[in-house]
Formats: structure tokens, sequence, C-alpha cells
């Protein structure tokens, strides 16, 4: 069994396991549910045993189901070691690091600090892993990846130490189609309307499993909203247009430029304790770190806040 379908086996059966509906785990995974139930059973007919019971509520692995859980773990772990083992080994003039971003985020956070990192280290290359927050979480856990960026530090693994920019703001933008909308007003004071009005409009959406998504789905959950959302996209950018061109409102953190249009829309500040952000570097509280991690470090807080300027045309 090769290691990345293994590796894929582990993430199929902890979102199984999570959602106890394979409906709902092969949404979380971005994958069909005929496709995931199909590797599943695969794999109980080449081991000839059931992996996971599904007659009572939460599912849960059998007792062979454990063993070959704790088998695919073993290969995950053996596999991260040997990572560690290879890199140890290998001459820091030529080191790689391994970043895991939100593609999304990626083309925001990475050109504000990584060209001057590089300009310090120009024999060190940078591999991407360019997928969702919570596969790059499980893969800087288990040590195949060096650093995760990401947002919203409070919500991560407690073995992972992550250093942020601090809190910031989401801007809501408000077109003509929402009956929030303003007639003529380019900026709408922050705290004049309640954020259960905002979850109230039709709604543009980055897709589920970014951290945006995320909070707006606790805000909706705690405010007891059933969303109205026209569309969702896994691109902040498409998100914010699609909003400006009146299909509906959407939330945009405030590092993203937005030009004012009030014949068209509003722009909202939402009032931080409601609902904000942190943009984050991670990394395993086990790792060791380099001298050049922790230039990559000093690159992401020193040149990151420093080019966070709001609004910014050139972001």
């Amino acid at each position: 069994m090769s290691k990345y379908y293994s590796q894929d086996i582990l993430y199929y059966i902890d979102a199984i396991l999570k959602y106890s509906n394979y409906g709902k785990a092969a949404k979380s995974l971005y994958i069909s549910q005929p496709y995931l139930t199909q590797v599943i059973k695969r794999v109980e007919s080449q081991l000839d045993c059931e992996l996971i019971n599904r007659s009572d509520l939460p599912y849960r692995l059998t007792e062979q189901g454990k063993i070959y859980y704790q088998y695919l773990t073993s290969i995950e772990n053996n596999y991260a070691k040997l990572l560690r083992e290879i890199s140890a080994v290998s001459d820091i003039d030529s080191k790689v690091i391994k970043i895991g971003v939100l593609p999304s985020l990626g083309t925001y956070l990475l050109p504000l600090f990584l060209p001057k990192f590089l300009d310090m280290h120009p024999n060190c290359r940078i591999e991407l892993s360019e997928a969702l927050p919570e596969k790059n979480e499980k893969l800087t856990q288990n040590g195949e990846l060096d650093f995760w960026l990401g947002q919203n530090s409070r919500n991560i693994s407690p073995n992972l130490n992550s250093i942020t920019w601090g809190r910031h703001r989401y801007r809501a933008i408000i077109p003509r189609c929402c009956d929030l909308y303003k007639k003529d007003v380019a900026v709408i004071t922050e705290g004049t309307i309640d954020i259960n009005k905002l979850l109230c409009q039709k709604l543009i959406l980055t897709s589920k499993g970014s951290a945006i998504r995320k909070q707006i789905d606790q805000l909706l959950s705690l405010y007891k909203v059933e969303p109205n959302i026209i569309m969702e996209s896994t691109e902040i950018n498409t998100v914010l247009n699609l909003a400006t061109r009146n299909l509906g409102l959407t939330f945009i953190p405030e590092s993203i430029y937005v030009k004012e249009c009030p014949s068209e829309y509003n722009i909202y500040e939402v009032p931080i304790d409601e609902l904000s952000l942190d943009y984050f570097i991670a990394y395993h509280s086990d790792k060791k770190l380099t001298a050049v991690d922790e230039d990559l470090i000093d690159s992401f807080l020193t040149h990151g806040q420093n080019n966070f300027n709001i609004g910014d045309q050139n972001e």
C-alpha cells in the first residue's frame, strides 16, 4: 500500500468517525459519497473484516478497525520520522522548507515576506502544500510540513506552536440587492448593524474548510440563522467580486483592498469583538528550529507586519 494512499485512507476514516455520516464526511473531504463508500468497502474486502461499526451513533472503529488504524498511524509516524532524519543530514545551504497554506490565503501572505527571506537565503528552496487548513494542520502535526500559515490561531491543535500578527477586522460588503444597503453611503459606521441582520441576508461565502467560513458557520450556529447561501468559492477575490456585482453580501478581511463605490455597495466594518481574525505561522512543538527557520519566522513577523497596510491597493 503506497504511503499517499494510506494517508488518504487515514483522512477518510477520521472524517467518517467525526461526522458519523458518509455524506457529511465526503463533503468535508471534497470527494463524492459513492467514492468514499467504495474506498472503505474495498479496504474492508481486502482485509475481510468490518472496520467501522455503523449500527450505532456515533460511529466507532471495530476491534479490527482499531488495529488497522494503528497500522496506518504507524506508517504516518514512520514516514514523518524518515523525513526528519533526512532533513537533519541535509546541507543547510540547500535547505528545503515545506510550508502549508490555503491557496487564497497564500496569494496574500506569501508575497509579503518570502521575497525578503529568500534574499537572505538564496539557496533555500520553498515547497508549498496548497491545501485546506485541516489537511495542512495534520501534515504539520505529522512532521511532513515544517510550517503552516493560517488564520485564527486559537482553533489550532495544542501540540503546535504559533506566532501571530494580532487581531484584525472583517468588513461586510453590502450590495444594492440587500435590504441593509444605504444609498450613496460609502462606509457605514461600525457597530450600527446587528450581526444577526448581516447573517440573514443573501450570502456569498468562501467554501467550507476555509478559516473565514468556519467563523461564519460558528456565528450562524450561535444566532440560529438558517443561511441563504447564493454561491460559494474557494477564492476570496471571487467572493468579493461577486458581492460587488450585486449578487449577495459577503465578509472580507480588512487586509483586502475594496474600492469605495456607494452607488453599488456599502462597506461596513464589523466590530472586532463580533468577528476577527489573526494571521499565524505554526510549527510542531517538538521541532528544533534552525537558524534558517528562525529567519523565516522573523521575516513573517517583521516584513509581514510592516507590509500590512489596510486597504493597500497593491494587495
